[in-house]
């Protein structure tokens, strides 16, 4: 076999392997956030509470892997559709990419900070959400969009697969800051993807 085949097989396992453990750290860090510091509760109880302090400790340290292996995921993805992309549409999937990782580390930042307060305000409580959910998700809607786009353009994804993927995209980008836990769509189609790529490696 020829080593440039070899790539082309690989690449789509990476891809997937690395889209698993990225959405499924990514939802267990949501959750765990969630559960420790609801949305809606302005006191600072639930930061004072032991259980909910570790809670946020082990979100926190779960999300740096996430980013990293999101930045792997966006490679191994680019990688996958090879030379044939849009450019346009693949500045949009870079830029996107970049300033989501980077949100999901200022949300982390922001939350983490509540830790080193001794009152906790709801103040803060609610600039980690508004980091997350209203930057770093609709950053997520805008990759969704483009990988969706250049997927069903060169058929790396399939049609249903695409369709789901701007489901996902507006859902995130014009739904998501007003209903809680909507931002676990995003680790979902990760996942869906993910695993698409990986059947699509044991096919071949």
């Amino acid at each position: 076999m020829e080593p440039s085949t070899r790539r082309a097989l690989r690449t789509p396992r990476a891809a997937g392997v690395v889209g698993i453990l990225f959405a499924v750290l990514l939802a267990v860090a949501i959750v765990l956030m969630r559960i420790a510091l609801p949305e809606g509760d302005a006191g600072g109880d639930a930061v004072v509470d032991p259980g909910r302090r570790r809670a946020v400790r082990v979100a926190l340290e779960i999300v740096p892997f996430a980013g990293i292996l999101f930045l792997w995921f966006m490679g191994a993805l680019r990688a996958h559709v090879g030379e044939a992309e849009d450019k346009f549409i693949a500045t949009v999937f870079l830029g996107s990419g970049v300033i989501f990782v980077a949100s999901l580390f200022g949300a982390a930042a922001a939350a983490g900070g509540l830790l080193a307060e001794e009152d906790p305000s709801g103040f803060g409580r609610h600039f980690a959400y508004t980091f997350l959910t209203t930057y770093a998700m609709r950053m997520a809607a805008v990759f969704v969009f483009a990988t969706s786009t250049i997927g069903h353009r060169l058929g790396a994804l399939p049609r249903w697969l695409a369709f789901l993927g701007y489901a996902a995209g507006v859902i995130l980008l014009f739904v998501g800051p007003a209903v809680p836990w909507s931002e676990l769509i995003f680790p979902f189609w990760s996942l869906v993807v993910s695993l698409h790529l990986l059947r699509a490696n044991f096919r071949a």
